[in-house]
């Protein structure tokens, strides 16, 4: 059994198993990991669960080198934040860039449902690629294994908003609950995990009904992806994104059960690398002057599709909107992307927050990108 009460990650990092020699890290997900077991393992998420490399580019989208922002006190925010990274990027060029507990820029780190983000814009690819006829058609009409099911009338928009109205329960530190369960269902051979536990769940409201956060939605809407480009989500990012767009270093997406990648959860990047996937859409999915999405996809993407409860807030296309314009794509322990259009300004941070979710950090971290904010405008 791998000893736990090591009193510094660094020394953990040298003591994770590898898979498959001590089964104890991957039979449970990271919600139930102590805190010195996420602070290295969302270093070396690689060496806990099987993964599918994401191949990087051979030519690098280079960041300039920036004036250093002044941006009130980053390393005590990061302290109170349990952040390993922070970059922050404005207009192409890096402002800010820090690592602490053991992270580098030569390093990856767990991104969580950042990968949701990743995911739904993998999906406009795919529509522009015309594999996708309509977001309004049924993805029961492209992944035959939903027909019968309570997904088989839903429509893909609906997916992507997560309106579907079929009962689910996300609640990390429930170890009954669909997020978790998901996460380790076995299926029988040859059957793809992701749709062999979602089509056994109930309807509960109409379809686009209600807005409720759901990881299984967006790992369908993975298997969509898997379904109608025949290729791996691992090897279509490379193809559509990572290798043209130039990112540095190979990001690892973790698998299901059946192997194959989780839509919703679980790629390991660079810091960097998240960061110029924030500026690839900032560029407006633009590599070599040419769109990899549909016309107008990233507007929509990126402005609030639902209502889901809150005021400020919304949700597009598996992205978290701001009534102020800004966007995110946010993961459980305090990962980010953050994306400013306006002030043309990327902030991307890893995190190993005590819990899952927490309030507070959440309004710290906020507060922390207006502080950003202001100090962009007063360089005007």
């Amino acid at each position: 059994m791998l000893p736990l009460q090591f009193r510094s990650s660094a020394l953990l990092l040298c003591c994770i198993p590898l898979l498959g020699q001590d089964p104890s890290w991957s039979e449970k997900t990271p919600n139930f990991w102590t805190l010195e077991q996420r602070d290295a393992g969302f270093l070396r998420m690689d060496s806990v669960y099987q993964t599918h490399e994401v191949a990087p580019g051979k030519v690098i989208h280079r960041f300039g080198r920036g004036k250093p922002l002044q941006a009130g006190d980053a390393q005590s925010f990061m302290e109170a934040q349990r952040a390993s990274g922070l970059i922050i990027i404005q207009g192409n060029r890096i402002r800010l860039e820090k690592y602490r507990m053991g992270h580098s820029s030569s390093g990856r780190w767990e991104s969580f449902s950042v990968a949701k983000s990743i995911t739904s814009t993998l999906l406009g690819s795919a529509v522009q690629d015309g594999l996708i006829r309509d977001l309004n058609d049924t993805v029961a009409s492209y992944v035959p294994g939903l027909k019968g099911s309570a997904y088989e009338n839903v429509s893909i928009r609906q997916l992507l908003t997560m309106t579907s109205g079929v009962k689910w329960n996300e609640n990390y530190t429930d170890p009954n609950s669909d997020a978790v369960r998901l996460r380790l269902h076995r299926p029988a051979a040859g059957v793809d995990a992701t749709i062999s536990y979602m089509r056994q769940l109930p309807r509960e409201l109409p379809a686009g009904a209600k807005w409720v956060y759901k990881t299984g939605e967006t790992n369908l809407v993975g298997a969509l992806v898997r379904q109608v480009t025949g290729k791996s989500l691992s090897a279509y990012l490379a193809e559509k994104i990572w290798k043209p767009y130039g990112m540095e270093r190979a990001a690892a997406w973790e698998l299901d059960e059946s192997g194959a990648e989780m839509g919703g959860c679980c790629l390991s990047a660079g810091l960097r690398d998240y960061a110029r996937f924030g500026q690839f859409v900032l560029d407006g999915g633009r590599i070599g002057g040419k769109s990899i999405l549909p016309l107008n996809w990233l507007s929509q993407a990126t402005s609030r599709q639902v209502d889901n409860g809150s005021p400020d807030r919304g949700y597009g296309y598996q992205w978290w909107t701001n009534s102020d314009g800004t966007f995110q794509a946010s993961g459980i322990f305090g990962q980010c992307i953050f994306i400013d259009p306006k002030r043309h300004l990327v902030i991307a941070i890893n995190a190993s927050w005590p819990t899952a979710t927490n309030a507070a950090l959440a309004r710290a971290r906020a507060a922390f990108f207006k502080t950003v904010q202001t100090a962009v405008d007063a360089e005007k």
